[in-house]
């Protein structure tokens, strides 16, 4: 039995509820918690299907029980952009199958989250494009 830490068991209970959530809007679930080497980690690997090109939608996860040292949001720094954009990279080129998919960064937000185990679900902020490739 592999045991985890709390913070850990918080992050894989937020990621769940995140693709849940995707899902009820009309995204398919490909995959979560994506690990290349020591590159990086993707929350959730999402597809979302358009008239157009099919688009590959990298969700970051974020959650914060309390605002006062800025939100799960701000926590994002360009710093963790890059490293979301690398291991996109490195993902791209595992899965050659999304060469053509349009790609697309966004950010599920959780603010005020409670303790894993209480009652209240939570309703996430979800930012769609919430940062670029520059």
């Amino acid at each position: 039995m592999k045991l985890t830490a709390p913070k850990q068991r918080q992050g894989d209970y937020y990621e769940t509820l995140a693709k849940h959530y995707l899902e009820a809007q009309g995204l398919t679930f490909f995959a979560k918690n994506w690990h290349y080497k020591n590159l990086g980690e993707l929350d959730l690997v999402m597809l979302e299907p358009t008239q157009k090109t099919p688009c590959l939608v990298i969700v970051e996860v974020r959650q914060r029980k309390a605002s006062q040292f800025g939100t799960s949001l701000d926590s994002i720094t360009p710093a963790k952009q890059r490293k979301i954009v690398k291991t996109t990279a490195a993902f791209l080129q595992a899965h050659p199958q999304f060469d053509n998919f349009d790609i697309r960064f966004d950010v599920l937000s959780y603010e005020g989250v409670p303790s894993v185990g209480q009652a209240v679900t939570p309703t996430p902020t979800w930012i769609k494009d919430a940062f670029s490739v520059n």
